[in-house]
């Protein structure tokens, strides 16, 4: 006699409103979620030369560890609704991807259920929703398979999840070989998703505070003045570059950022390719100087002779302190004069130190710096600064 369905109109359902906002945030929740000190400090670790990747793992970690306890309490949650619940697993997880206009949240959770992340769901099933059942009849066998094979080598498992003395789950070979699964796509995907939103958020956050250390004014595009002003990812008549710089009239420079390793810092000097040399604004024109900035440059790369050719500047973030070689690059090509150019390493990073305190990042992404600070402390003394 076949088993009941499981009464479950969505998987959300059995996720706390916290999950669910720390599942689904997007780059400036992720600030607010973290707080702009932890925030500000990672900012600090990029102008001082520390790849972004390392500064940002502890938050990636942490997030990842709360949602693997979240999906291990919906395990348990939804063993409580009914015993059969993990048996049902897959089947709930097609129909609820079979839905239309399905949130993000429950596209993921869905996802997950049957081992994917969305890359995967593109390339395994081409995104084509009628190959789900075919997907999950293999899926659910193969975990069968595993799980048995599991019970003839080692012996059965069995015990009891008690949550809150209220939800009850009964676990065997097969409720934690779906549990394990879940966890491990849910982890490639917070991967994956982090790394572009971190990259996108430290992008406007690193630039903005670049140029506002350096004394320049934070405006709105279009402009209604035009000496010692920025505005960041300002889209042009060719493409869009990531911040614009007009030092004084007729004179302006164009900022392009990007988080690449050595590998493929080239992608970076070909986007710049499109950018035009003279913009106009109002009633006057402006020559654009090209600043590039990239993570780190191989021993073979060609993009420093490239950006010569395209009368453009390149640095490397790895560079210890590197915002003082921005300061000495306008100097040569603008005529911008700034105290940081000529400081040697250590008053650099004092000056750094000092000037990030400032700096108004929830400005740079649409936020209010009202909210609360110091939400999230990990390794004090690297992330909360202070004036001392």
């Amino acid at each position: 006699m076949p088993k009941k369905k499981i009464a479950l109109n969505s998987f959300t359902e059995l996720l706390s409103e916290m999950d669910l906002a720390l599942l689904s945030a997007s780059g400036s929740q992720l600030v607010e979620q973290i707080g702009l000190d932890v925030v500000r400090g990672v900012v600090l670790d990029v102008l001082t030369g520390k790849n972004l990747r390392d500064s940002t793992e502890s938050l990636t970690r942490r997030r990842i560890a709360a949602l693997n306890l979240a999906t291990t309490e919906f395990f348990i949650k939804g063993s409580s609704l009914s015993a059969d619940f993990v048996n049902q697993l897959p089947e709930l997880a097609t129909d609820f991807l079979a839905k239309k206009n399905v949130s993000k949240s429950e596209r993921w959770l869905s996802q997950w259920v049957l081992g994917l992340t969305d890359k995967a769901f593109q390339n395994v099933l081409r995104d084509n929703p009628t190959a789900l059942s075919h997907y999950r009849e293999q899926y659910v066998r193969i975990c069968s398979e595993v799980a048995a094979e599991r019970k003839l080598q080692a012996g059965d498992i069995h015990g009891e999840l008690v949550l809150d003395s209220q939800y009850k789950a009964q676990v065997n070979w097969m409720w934690l070989t779906y549990l394990l699964n879940t966890i491990g796509a849910q982890t490639l995907a917070i991967r994956g998703s982090e790394k572009s939103a971190y990259g996108k958020l430290f992008e406007k956050l690193v630039l903005g505070s670049l140029l506002h250390i350096l004394g320049f004014k934070h405006i709105a595009p279009p402009p209604h003045e035009f000496n010692g002003v920025f505005w960041l990812s300002s889209r042009a008549e060719k493409r869009e570059s990531d911040a614009t710089l007009l030092y004084e009239m007729g004179k302006g420079v164009r900022f392009d950022i990007g988080f690449i390793g050595r590998g493929n810092p080239e992608i970076s000097l070909d986007k710049v390719t499109r950018f035009e040399r003279e913009i106009s604004l109002g009633r006057s024109t402006f020559y654009m100087a090209t600043v590039i900035l990239v993570d780190r440059i191989g021993a073979n790369s060609r993009i420093e002779r490239m950006a010569e050719e395209l009368q453009g500047t390149i640095v490397q973030m790895s560079s210890g302190y590197w915002p003082r070689q921005v300061a000495q690059v306008l100097h040569k090509t603008v005529g911008f004069k700034h105290p940081l150019a000529q400081m040697d390493d250590e008053q650099t990073e004092n000056y750094l130190r000092k000037a990030i305190l400032k700096v108004p990042l929830g400005e740079f992404i649409g936020l209010s710096e009202n909210f609360p600070q110091n939400q999230v402390q990990d390794e004090p003394g690297t992330y909360f600064l202070s004036e001392e």
